[in-house]
């Protein structure tokens, strides 16, 4: 799955007209990217989620032969926060563990060896705090993930996950971080440190930084 429903405010004016998943970067929409790096992984059914001209993400990418996999969307008409529109694509999911990428990063990370152990609810790939992220978010410790204690690190937005994870959840806008923290305190998020390349395209200035990435540019 890409969440791809965010109203990029922080990219306005470049998102007033159109979604921050199709901003271009580097000759492409950063969706494109993101997509082929899920199909050369092996990926071969998709989900994306849209609200904010989510229309035009649609018309872009369209049933998603083009990259030999299917793309299925989830319209939302009121964003449902990351939580709720996972869950409101559980039935598109599987019965197995998904993996879940945010519509706003760029990384080298590889998904393909990505793997989620028999008795865990989650596995999240974690990154070097970035400036605008100072104090992290979970702490990793033997492989496991913890929501207490220093030092930490920030959550990519890539992660793979089971329905389990949602299993006290109802219908409506929720975030994805309370679920995270209770399962952690019962010893059932496992993680990972990527010490690649990695970036939150939140702003403009991490837009050009990504231009820069991908174009083998310094500066």
């Amino acid at each position: 799955m890409i969440l791809a429903a965010g109203r990029g405010e922080r990219m306005r004016p470049l998102t007033d007209h159109l979604p921050k998943p199709l901003l271009p970067v580097a000759g492409k929409p950063l969706i494109v990217w993101q997509i082929e790096r899920l199909a050369s992984a092996g990926i071969r059914d998709l989900v994306i989620n849209h609200a904010h001209l989510g229309e035009k993400i649609e018309e872009l990418l369209g049933d998603g032969s083009r990259w030999q996999l299917r793309i299925r969307y989830s319209a939302e008409e009121q964003a449902l926060e990351t939580g709720g529109g996972i869950f409101r694509v559980l039935p598109l999911l599987g019965r197995g563990p998904f993996l879940v990428v945010n519509g706003d990063v760029w990384s080298d990370f590889d998904p393909r060896h990505l793997t989620l152990a028999a008795d865990d609810h989650a596995h999240l790939v974690m990154v070097d705090n970035p400036s605008h992220h100072p104090q992290g978010d979970f702490r990793l410790a033997g492989g496991r993930l913890f929501s207490d204690g220093e030092p930490c690190l920030t959550f990519s937005g890539i992660g793979v996950y089971r329905a389990a994870l949602f299993a006290d959840c109802v219908s409506g806008a929720f975030k994805l971080a309370p679920l995270l923290r209770t399962a952690m305190r019962a010893g059932r998020v496992s993680g990972e440190h990527h010490q690649g390349r990695w970036i939150d395209v939140g702003t403009p200035r991490r837009l050009v930084e990504v231009e820069q990435a991908l174009s083998g540019r310094s500066g």
